[in-house]
């Protein structure tokens, strides 16, 4: 070593505050799961984080969306149940909506704030970590020095330039939404996504007037033009969608009374009108962000595409390249589903341990979304434009619509289209599309099959319990089978189990 790389060392030792095999940056799902494993093997570990010590899924994803949709479908049942013979309307007491959200995400949260409690006090650390040109991690006052780095920093919503300036406080997030201490009268929800869905379906079943906007003809990023038709169909009897629009502008303007301000959405709709929308919210679903652009990874090595997505990712263990540096969960922008992340962040807290014995790196998952409107949207394994690009596929489409199943049509819940894609070669699924009643029960059991390579003929070997919703997959199964039997005079399954 030269006299200037000794100096360069010196002042390096001078400077680190302390020195540990595994630095965690995050705490939510994945960074909990990661520093649980690791802490199995390391002692000597550290986990730092800025905010709430929760996850997202708890404070502002899954459980306050799902709380939402609850009350949602109690109000609609009330409300649309006059075919049954029941004639009956809803009281709404919007205050107590959104506190019973607050307050039972404050009991699911409570059970993640205990555990994260449970950890040794001086290895979390509460601030801004940010990676220097040293590749030293710079939180507080501290310089800390680690063997391994587990980037697991989650993800933001996404807000489009200039819109928090011109909405100012008329504007709302999925981080901010729930915070609401009653039901507004008037929203407009932009992106029909997964959050916009479920966030527009539930506030407008609690009363308010919601108007969804999207700037294309899709819904749920559906990619299947039959399914995507179906589920708009299904949703258009009680949403307000502006699906194919433009949204020119946004601004607000003073209230007649002096009270507060309007929100106001400039647009041109699919036919290139320019229309325009005035309500009392505008809530931002237009996707969420990985935290992590000014985190300084480029200082270990790490290349971001221009998506801020890290180049040369494990999809299997979060591993950057051969780089001692993890990137997991939302933050590398692969899956951003709590299921993904949790196997992400305990894959990730493996691989560090040296024990390797010990450490279990669980396989990546099947494509598997949902998107728990009403009804409900699912997704499993290969899409049908990823089927159709490769050449060396022969497939058939299994279908069955719900209009008419059984039981689906006893419950009067039967607007729905099934898809499932089957394997002529391997008699094996591909992956489905869904739209419908039950979907998250039937998108299960199809992802069980793929993960565990069931054939069309051991699904329909299995027993159908009648009258179910689930029956209509066994029909979209029998139509897969028969498509394959008989390739060129197939026809659509009905459901004919009454």
């Amino acid at each position: 070593m030269n006299k200037q790389s000794d100096t360069i060392a010196n002042n390096l030792a001078s400077t680190v505050t302390r020195k540990v095999s595994v630095a965690i940056i995050g705490a939510g799902t994945a960074g909990q799961n990661a520093f649980r494993q690791a802490s199995k093997v390391k002692d000597d570990i550290v986990i730092i984080n800025e905010g709430f010590w929760t996850t997202t899924c708890v404070t502002v994803g899954c459980m306050p969306s799902k709380l939402l949709i609850a009350a949602a479908d109690r109000a609609h049942a009330a409300n649309h149940s006059a075919e049954f013979g029941i004639h009956a309307t809803a009281q709404i007491d919007g205050k107590q909506v959104m506190q019973r959200v607050r307050d039972e995400r404050s009991h699911f949260a409570s059970y993640i704030k205990k555990q994260v409690e449970s950890w040794p006090e001086d290895k979390k650390i509460a601030g801004r970590a940010h990676i220097n040109q040293q590749g030293l991690i710079e939180v507080n006052d501290e310089l800390i020095e680690a063997e391994k780095i587990i980037v697991a920093t989650g993800s933001s919503a996404f807000i489009p330039d200039g819109w928090a300036d011109k909405l100012g406080d008329t504007m709302l997030t999925s981080d901010m939404v729930f915070e609401l201490k009653d039901l507004p009268k008037s929203m407009a929800v932009v992106g029909a996504g997964a959050i916009g869905l479920e966030l527009a379906q539930a506030f407008s079943r609690l009363g308010v007037e919601v108007t969804l906007f999207n700037r294309v003809k899709r819904v749920a990023g559906l990619k299947d033009d039959d399914i995507n038709n179906q589920a708009i169909d299904c949703l258009n009897r009680e949403l307000t969608m502006h699906l194919g629009s433009e949204i020119t502008d946004v601004s607000t303007r003073a209230n007649e009374d002096e009270n507060g301000s309007t929100a106001v959405i400039d647009y041109k709709n699919s036919a290139g009108e320019s229309q325009r929308w005035q309500g009392e919210y505008v809530l931002v679903a237009t996707g969420r962000r990985n935290n992590i652009k000014q985190l300084g990874v480029e200082n270990l090595g790490v290349e971001l595409d221009d998506k801020n997505r890290p180049k040369n990712l494990s999809k299997k263990t979060g591993q950057i390249g051969d780089l001692n540096i993890y990137i997991v969960g939302d933050a590398n922008a692969n899956i951003p589903l709590l299921h993904v992340a949790s196997d992400e962040g305990f894959s990730a807290g493996s691989m560090v341990c040296e024990n390797k014995k010990d450490a279990y790196i669980r396989p990546p998952a099947i494509p598997f979304s949902i998107v728990f409107c009403s009804p409900q949207i699912v997704n499993v394994g290969m899409s049908l434009p990823e089927i159709q690009q490769d050449s060396k596929l022969e497939y058939v489409i299994g279908k069955v619509s719900f209009d008419n199943q059984g039981r689906s049509r006893v419950m009067g819940v039967n607007c729905g289209l099934l898809h499932i894609y089957g394997c002529k070669k391997t008699d094996r699924i591909l992956g489905a599309s869904i739209v419908g009643p039950d979907a998250e029960y039937i998108g299960h059991i199809l992802a069980t099959a793929i993960t565990n390579d069931l054939s069309i003929k051991a699904m329909l070997d299995t027993p159908f319990y009648h009258p179910t919703i689930l029956e209509g997959l066994r029909t979209a199964l029998r139509d897969v089978q028969y498509k394959m039997e008989i390739p060129y005079q197939s026809q659509d399954a009905q459901e004919d189990s009454f």
